[in-house]
């Protein structure tokens, strides 16, 4: 591994903006844009994970040619045109595997990775297929898992590894950064920490859309112990120093947003303190470095986590300095996210006029639409999740009714990507059906529940069923009441709360 002057003398590849690419955007937002990919992608059976930051990163050049199922893809969407038409370098001027094996240095091998066992590809240059690649069980083209974000540079490849868990019938996937150096054995403890670049700064934002993207899949509760790893080996790598200061910022972005997701898995997975205290760990990290950014999506979860802690006060107030934070960003998506945090506190305060009020905030920014101020991590944010939010604050002011409508569009409009967010509405609907009077309408919702537990791990969407069980108990009689109660009681412990 290079040493750090070594790594900081390199001279680094000028990027070119892509402006054809741009223009092909026309007047659609990064994240609209990225949409409409994923709809292509899947027009002809291709499984990408576009996102808005794909997409930025292709216009800004960092991403010099596509990798193969990009690339069909984009040739799809643009129908007679070629790579070097939509701005991309070609094939041939790329650097290829025989330049990598003839200038590059060997590979560091993953802890208890065998030679041989896996050969990096650069799929950033797109110089390999999927068909050279081995079998991974990350690999769209492998299993039924998406690879989250698959353009990657042959250098985040070589950082980045997974490691597997298996529960409840469904394997469950988690990114480690065990690769960068930081291993636990005696020689490398031993051992100064290299100073980080940009494939480690890479390397630790991937992890956490690979974390979210699990998440969004399984839930969380197989994910948390496995994500703390990453965790570790970002604030390791603060530590180390970074070779520019524009590394070291990214590194602190990350290692906050990375805070964030792993203090979302255990918050997910009903471990409130744990949570706090990674949202506490990325506020710090956000004031220290002066990320306007972080900070809001830091009080963002704070507040998120105060309502399902009984603190609805904390939970308004945490929600009011995540807008003062965000206002200057000039996302109105991220303050209709943030109003509706701030409902959701008014509401567990019996505030009903407070929480309508926000309620109204929140559909007046979110009809304002996308923007390329929009944060990554709001790709979950749509109609669905802002019908999902409203639901939850007329369950908490009791009104079942209104409640029950808001949650069954949310179900309705969710994208069958989010698996964890379809349990949870439909969790919603069928507690708010059951308490509303309508038993059998909820036995059926809670039904569609049970269907979806061999992929989804999350104590939230447990303790929301077994709440509706005992509701329940008494309407035993009530067209399929008894048959969702005996296939509850049946679950596994663990499945149970």
């Amino acid at each position: 591994m290079a040493s750090s002057s070594e790594t900081s003398s390199q001279p680094e590849r000028p990027v070119r903006p892509n402006l054809a690419f741009r223009q092909l955007r026309g007047r659609r937002s990064p994240a609209e844009f990225a949409a409409l990919v994923r709809r292509a992608a899947r027009e002809i059976g291709e499984r990408v994970s576009c996102d808005a930051r794909y997409i930025g990163r292709v216009e800004a050049g960092e991403i010099r040619c596509p990798n193969y199922a990009y690339e069909r893809v984009f040739l799809h969407m643009f129908p007679g045109r070629t790579l070097t038409d939509l701005g991309f370098a070609s094939r041939s001027s790329v650097r290829g595997r025989a330049a990598r094996a003839a200038g590059d240095g060997p590979r560091t091998l993953a802890m208890g990775e065998t030679p041989g066992a896996y050969e990096p590809y650069d799929t950033q240059d797109g110089l390999s297929d999927p068909q050279d690649r081995p079998y991974d069980p990350l690999d769209p083209y492998g299993s039924d898992e998406p690879y989250p974000n698959d353009h990657l540079n042959h250098e985040e490849s070589d950082v980045l590894r997974r490691a597997f868990m298996t529960g409840s019938g469904a394997t469950v996937a988690a990114a480690t950064l065990g690769p960068l150096a930081l291993g636990t054995d005696a020689a490398a403890a031993a051992r100064p920490p290299r100073r980080a670049g940009t494939p480690e700064a890479a390397a630790l934002e991937e992890a956490v859309r690979r974390i979210r993207v699990l998440d969004d899949r399984h839930g969380a509760d197989g994910l948390y112990r496995r994500a703390a790893a990453p965790l570790r080996a970002a604030y390791a790598l603060l530590d180390a120093g970074a070779t520019r200061q524009t590394t070291a910022d990214r590194l602190h972005s990350g290692a906050g947003e990375l805070a964030i997701s792993v203090g979302w898995l255990a918050h997910d997975s009903g471990r409130f303190d744990d949570a706090r205290s990674h949202y506490a760990e990325a506020l710090a990290t956000a004031r220290m470095t002066g990320d306007a950014g972080l900070e809001a999506h830091a009080f963002c979860n704070t507040a998120f986590l105060a309502r399902d802690a009984g603190r609805p006060r904390e939970a308004v107030r945490a929600a009011q300095a995540a807008q003062r934070a965000a206002r200057p960003l000039g996302s109105p998506r991220l303050m209709s996210l943030l109003a509706l945090r701030e409902a959701g506190g008014w509401a567990g305060l019996a505030d009903r006029a407070g929480c309508e009020q926000a309620l109204v905030r929140a559909q007046t920014f979110f009809e304002r639409g996308h923007s390329d101020a929009d944060p990554e991590w709001m790709t979950f944010y749509g109609e669905a999740e802002l019908e999902g939010l409203e639901a939850q604050c007329w369950s908490t002011l009791g009104d079942w009714r209104r409640a029950a409508r808001h949650a069954r569009r949310a179900a309705d409009l969710q994208d069958p990507h989010f698996t964890r967010n379809i349990a949870l509405y439909t969790a919603e609907l069928a507690d708010d059906l059951a308490r509303g009077g309508r038993p059998d309408e909820a036995a059926q919702a809670a039904m569609r529940v049970l269907d979806l537990l061999d992929q989804v791990q999350s104590s939230r969407i447990q303790t929301m069923l077994a709440g509706t069980a005992r509701v329940l108990l008494p309407h035993r009689r009530a067209s399929g009441v008894s048959q969702f109660l005996d296939r509850h009681a049946a679950l596994p412990r663990a499945g149970r709360v």
